[in-house]
């Protein structure tokens, strides 16, 4: 498009009616469908001009044109361009129409092949007489007019149509933009944006994650879906994929964080005002799904980066810690309980890990907010979340704990270790939570676990052997205790050794209990002191190996 037109055009643009772009009127969403479907139907009727369009109109037809090479009449001009000179070719950009009289050509075969070379679309040669022209095999449209035309007449004709063309395009593509802008700052969620792109394509949409779920749909036949879904291969850009569907679609998602695509799952009569419409309705989605979790995200970060600042040395005085907690949402309380959470991290890969706290925040504040309580939850370390819990008083303790841990196991899709450290005042609480992730890391050790949380005092002598884990010594102590059964490893031995100093040394409980018949147990409990080199009957040996085994079954 020359600069001159590109000026015209910007100038048109500045006269749009003020209906269209609906800035200064406030259209509300069915006035914005009203003037997408408009837009949409000029789009539709204006359709890219093409040289067989052109042959058509009355002023060619008037210059009595001659079609001499048909091949490409489908060609879609993009503009028209006037030339009399071979030395004029390095001018065209491509798809244009040429006009031209030949005035000044010496080699006409040569000249047409130059212009085909260039992408032009096509040529029309104002040639009135009988002069032959040598055009057979071009391979592109070559139309002779055999009458006199003044090329103004014809250019003027379609300017105007390519403008047209090109105007209807930009307000389809305002249109469709207002629309989805309308939707994004009236903060819709996925399921009304899905609804509002069926409408304005009229035709079935579905959003689908990466595993091919349904997470929302407008009319659309969803009956065995994944199945369906699965042989439609994705794309990094909105068009349709080669597979057993030939869907449009769309990705949702952050460019390196893909988390669903955006599908039509039907035939459509435009399909480039369709991928204009899902491209951008994709990046609604997109939005939405970031500004409906931004809030919280931010707020995670904020108080997760707030533990760790005031557990580190900060000097901040007792006043501005409780200001800057209670600033995240904390309620102010004459005493606050230190719990932490283990989500068995080790388990996990670390995104999974990620994925898991973000779940269990997110249970946390809502049952938080259930209870109209202020807590403060974040990150401790990887596989270990922290929650500050206000209490009223000191005899309400218990019962408080009681209540959130039970609830929060019932919430929680997975279950969790919980320890807790004593109450007392905010900052004493906040220094307390190396504790409670020392206790939280003990629990999924313990035999069994009937409690919904665990102090220190409950671990006992677990409690103990899991602080002191580091230690040499004890390390010596127990792999010297228990050096017949792991030098080289007997595990039946380690077993059968835990499970007679489970029932206290008693030979005939350990028989009863159904693991041996009594001539086997006596002959394998021989077996392990000739192991062990002590007597299993002396109460001390079997104090030491207790507390080997512990040490062992806990550290390795």
């Amino acid at each position: 498009m020359s600069a001159s037109c590109s000026s015209w055009l910007l100038v048109v643009l500045e006269w749009i009616p003020e209906f269209i772009i609906g800035h200064e009127h406030g259209l509300r969403h069915r006035q914005y469908v009203m003037i997408y479907r408009d837009a949409a139907t000029m789009c539709k009727g204006a359709r890219m001009l093409t040289v067989n369009d052109v042959l058509a109109l009355p002023v060619v037809q008037e210059a009595d044109p001659q079609l001499l090479c048909a091949d490409g009449l489908d060609a879609e001009l993009r503009w028209v361009h006037v030339t009399e000179s071979e030395s004029n070719v390095d001018l065209l950009f491509g798809r244009e129409l040429v006009l031209t009289t030949l005035r000044n050509v010496t080699d006409v075969r040569g000249f047409l092949e130059q212009l085909r070379d260039a992408g032009a679309a096509g040529v029309i040669i104002e040639a009135p007489g009988e002069a032959e022209l040598q055009v057979a095999g071009l391979g592109f449209p070559v139309i002779r007019l055999r009458r006199k035309v003044r090329f103004v007449a014809i250019t003027e004709v379609i300017h105007q149509k390519l403008v047209a063309q090109q105007l209807a395009d930009l307000q389809f593509s305002r249109s469709v933009h207002e629309i989805y802008t309308e939707l994004s700052l009236s903060e819709a969620d996925e399921q009304a944006i899905v609804e509002r792109t069926a409408e304005l394509l009229d035709a079935p949409v579905v959003l689908e994650d990466v595993r091919h779920l349904v997470l929302a749909h407008a009319n659309a036949d969803l009956d065995d879906w994944i199945s369906r879904s699965r042989f439609v291969g994705y794309l990094e850009h909105t068009g349709r994929s080669a597979g057993a569907e030939n869907w449009l679609q769309t990705p949702v998602g952050a460019a390196r964080r893909r988390w669903g695509r955006l599908i039509v799952p039907a035939a459509l009569e435009d399909d480039a005002n369709a991928a204009l419409v899902l491209e951008r309705a994709g990046q609604a989605l997109t939005i939405a799904r970031l500004s409906g979790r931004d809030d919280r995200e931010l707020l995670y970060q904020a108080r997760t980066s707030m533990l760790h600042e005031l557990q580190a040395a900060h000097g901040y005085g007792d006043k501005e810690i409780a200001v800057r907690a209670q600033s995240l949402g904390l309620d102010a309380a004459p005493y606050y309980v230190p719990l932490v959470l283990s989500l068995a991290a080790g388990e996990r890969t670390p995104t999974e890990t990620q994925l898991a706290e973000r779940a269990a925040l997110e249970v946390i504040e809502q049952l938080a907010d259930t209870l109209h309580l202020g807590v403060l939850a974040g990150s401790l370390k990887p596989g270990y979340l922290a929650v500050i819990l206000p209490v009223r008083a000191r005899e309400l303790v218990d019962s408080a704990l009681q209540g959130f841990t039970r609830r929060l196991a019932e919430q929680l899709a997975e279950p969790v270790a919980i320890g807790v450290a004593a109450e007392g005042p905010l900052a004493a609480c906040l220094a307390r939570l190396d504790e409670a992730a020392h206790v939280a890391h003990i629990v999924p050790h313990l035999p069994t676990r009937a409690q919904p949380y665990y102090r220190f005092a409950d671990l006992r002598l677990r409690g103990v052997l899991s602080a002191m884990g580091a230690d040499a010594r004890l390390r010596a102590f127990a792999h010297t205790e228990l050096d017949g059964l792991l030098s080289p490893l007997d595990e039946d031995g380690l077993q059968l050794l835990e499970l007679y100093l489970a029932h206290g040394g008693n030979k005939s409980a350990l028989a009863k209990a159904g693991y041996f018949s009594r001539p086997t147990l006596y002959a394998r409990l021989a077996k392990l002191e000739d192991k062990l080199g002590v007597s299993l009957e002396s109460a001390e040996s079997r104090a030491s190996l207790q507390v080997a085994l512990l040490w062992y079954r806990m550290h390795g």
